[in-house]
């Protein structure tokens, strides 16, 4: 018989550095959830990603056991790791603080792809380029396009 879902936890949690402080700490403890085993078995997971920001699907259940879906990076960290930033445009309609190319975009899009809700590269890309520029990075160029 299967286990009766108790519940989903989101978090976004640096790769091989998950520890019981804030925020996984209470996040899990009000659950009920071992915080020392799930970061346990988070950080073996995501050894090789260490240092990446990574938002992470925690599903627990009655009996107080859990599993947990790591997911890709968010396409804004990405986005500032490509363009070499700290942080996005304040104002990103009047300040453009950088600039990537379509190739950039492609990859990070090609990466990204099964966390996004579209199915084909031409419109992955095309979300990937509406995060850039809501961050205030200009995409130079023009769109690929596969005619």
């Amino acid at each position: 018989m299967a286990k009766e879902i108790a519940g989903l936890i989101k978090l976004q949690i640096k790769g091989g550095a998950a520890n019981p402080s804030p925020p996984v700490g209470p996040a899990l403890g009000s659950k009920g959830i071992n915080i020392m085993e799930f970061c346990k078995q988070f950080n073996a997971r995501t050894q090789d990603k260490s240092g990446k920001i990574l938002p992470v699907v925690i599903t627990y259940y009655t009996d107080k056991s859990f599993e947990f879906v790591v997911k890709t990076p968010p396409v804004a960290i990405q986005l500032m790791e490509v363009a070499k930033l700290k942080g996005g445009s304040a104002e990103p309609n009047r300040k453009k603080v950088a600039e990537i190319s379509w190739e950039q975009v492609k990859t990070i899009a090609e990466d990204k792809m099964v966390d996004l809700n579209c199915f084909q590269l031409d419109a992955a890309m095309k979300m990937v380029a509406g995060t850039a520029r809501s961050m205030g990075i200009t995409v130079k160029g023009t769109f690929p396009s596969n005619n």
